[in-house]
């Protein structure tokens, strides 16, 4: 070959190495429904960085906190159609098509985070990460939300201080009915929408952790916390089936490392930050009040024999936690 023709090829070489690793570098996208300073957002950074750091900077992510690409429904239609590559979606609104995600909301199935996370690796939980590839959806893992509480504009003490309370719950089979068990009114609102809500008398109370009463400062339209500790709360990471399915197996692996290390982390933090949450509440005059749980059982178990009834997998899941 002559010279040349050796420094053609040596360039059209060095083009094509150039143009596969630039087809192979990605600009990702993930949404997600909280606010920047609650911990899924925490963990979607941690995700990134630990992505880049992999690539040496060659894949990176734009997240899209506070519901900017959609609430859940939308991201879902993203998703299978390949418009966005990850999401962070409510167990609950994931739950409306997969109905075995309810048994993450069984009333007091878990006293803590940290027990919730210990059953996020379950073989159970894993398999509902698994059957996800029937939505076109590639379930990578999960992130936790505090445990859920009520927060009210009035306090409430007891079962009966719930009659006809307007509570602001996710539209979910499993909320609605924990809430007319109690007696309240289960009312469906946007996120963004229930400060002013709270405001304005539309709502008498809060389904809510912890991460968005801080983060959304909620306690000043609402100041009296109910430790009711009910229910766990994940979301499920997912991934576009159809971005997914092109990825070598090199790159599915450097994802899920990245994310795992994200996960795992943020279980860990999401136990501390319950109690300073807590105490950073509790310093802002929020008026935190403890109720008898065993008065809010019966409802817990009408729930529970409702939903492990009809449902194998919900039954599974929640023997397998609770033996």
């Amino acid at each position: 070959m002559g010279a040349i023709k050796k420094l053609i090829f040596s360039a059209a070489l060095g083009g094509a190495i150039l143009a596969s690793a630039a087809a192979q570098a990605e600009k990702l996208r993930l949404g997600h429904v909280t606010p920047p300073s609650h911990i899924w957002h925490k963990v979607a950074q941690r995700f990134d960085a630990n992505l880049q750091t992999a690539t040496d900077g060659e894949d990176w992510m734009m997240l899209f906190p506070l519901g900017r690409l959609g609430g859940p429904d939308q991201m879902i239609d993203l998703l299978q159609t390949g418009g966005i590559q990850l999401a962070m979606l409510t167990a609950s609104s994931i739950a409306n098509r997969y109905a075995p995600m309810n048994a993450w909301f069984l009333p007091y199935t878990f006293d803590n985070v940290s027990e919730a996370a210990a059953a996020t690796q379950s073989p159970e939980a894993q398999q509902m990460l698994k059957d996800l590839k029937e939505h076109k959806l590639v379930g990578l893992g999960y992130v936790l939300a505090g445990m859920r509480h009520v927060l009210s504009v009035d306090p409430l003490t007891n079962l009966e201080s719930f009659e006809n309370q307007k509570i602001r719950a996710f539209p979910n089979p499993v909320f609605n009915d924990w809430w007319s068990e109690l007696g309240a009114a289960p009312t469906a609102l946007a996120l963004s929408d229930v400060s002013s809500a709270l405001t304005t008398n539309l709502l008498d109370g809060v389904d809510v952790d912890l991460d968005i009463v801080v983060g959304l400062k909620m306690y000043q339209q609402a100041p009296y916390l109910t430790l009711t500790n009910h229910m766990a709360f994940p979301a499920v990471v997912v991934a576009s089936e159809k971005w997914w399915s092109g990825l070598s197996d090199e790159k599915r692996q450097t994802v899920m490392d990245a994310f795992k290390e994200a996960e795992a982390w943020g279980f860990e933090q999401q136990a501390k930050a319950e109690v300073s949450n807590l105490q950073m509440l509790k310093e802002s005059g929020v008026t935190v009040n403890e109720i008898d749980q065993t008065s809010l059982q019966q409802a817990a178990d009408k729930i529970i024999e409702k939903y492990t009834s009809f449902n194998d997998a919900i039954a599974d899941f929640y023997q397998a936690q609770t033996k």
